[in-house]
């Protein structure tokens, strides 16, 4: 399915392609499939590619002189796609503890939404989120897919501090923070796992188009885990997926 896309400047050296404006797994896997066949076609004064929710930032080496020209051959580009149906992705299973010591805002929202706790938990450990891109902080996932019981607005008054790997709760959306960092979600839990380690070759072990699912931990399995994640020996699971 080929989308009425927009092309527009983005500073001097940027290009910033626009899809419908709805958060849809369709446009996603468009967005992606465009992003690869670009990288696919070797253009040499593009320097990166950054995927959002509906948008393509398509950054070069200088300054854009030619506008219209580039927009041609990124339009000749994606007129050229053939989205290839055997897509293949990575289904990661991060695990959380809902503790109180972590889920600091889940008798709020128990009492919000007339739930129990244990409802909530059942209910955001039940879904397979995709990942539609990172950022904000570096590996903080935007993950789609939050069931609409669940739906929070974000705080009216952000905390200053909220501790690395704290699993939140933002309107429409869920995410783990990747490193302490002010905040406004409602916090449900924390996971020991790391998402951001600039060691690595791979800073972020997730990437646009993957799939998470949460999976509930005891605070004894929890702290067995991070023991772990700090010795460098943890090995979290992960499934291959195709199509």
């Amino acid at each position: 399915m080929a989308f009425n896309l927009t092309y527009k400047p983005f500073g001097e050296r940027a290009i910033l392609v626009e899809w419908p404006a709805i958060i849809d797994a369709e446009i996603l896997k468009d967005i992606i499939q465009f992003k690869t066949t670009i990288s696919d076609n070797s253009v040499k004064s593009i320097v990166e590619l950054k995927i959002a929710y509906n948008s393509l930032l398509i950054i070069y080496d200088s300054v854009c002189r030619n506008f219209e020209n580039e927009v041609s051959m990124l339009k000749n580009i994606y007129k050229s796609l053939q989205l290839n149906n055997d897509t293949v992705s990575v289904l990661w299973k991060i695990p959380v503890c809902y503790d109180v010591a972590f889920g600091v805002d889940l008798e709020a929202i128990s009492e919000e939404k007339k739930l129990s706790k244990e409802a909530i938990i059942k209910c955001h450990t039940e879904v397979e989120y995709t990942v539609y891109f990172i950022g904000f902080l570096p590996g903080f996932l935007y993950l789609g897919g939050l069931d609409v019981l669940l739906h929070m607005p974000r705080k009216a008054t952000p905390r200053l501090r909220i501790e690395k790997g704290a699993v939140a709760i933002g309107g429409n959306q869920t995410g783990v923070y990747p490193a302490e960092s002010p905040g406004g979600w409602n916090i449900i839990g924390n996971s020991p796992v790391s998402f951001f380690n600039p060691k690595l070759n791979v800073p972020c072990f997730a990437k646009a188009g993957d799939r998470i699912v949460f999976k509930q931990v005891s605070l004894i399995e929890y702290q067995d885990i991070k023991a772990l994640v700090d010795a460098g020996l943890y090995q979290m699971e992960s499934e291959v997926l195709h199509g």
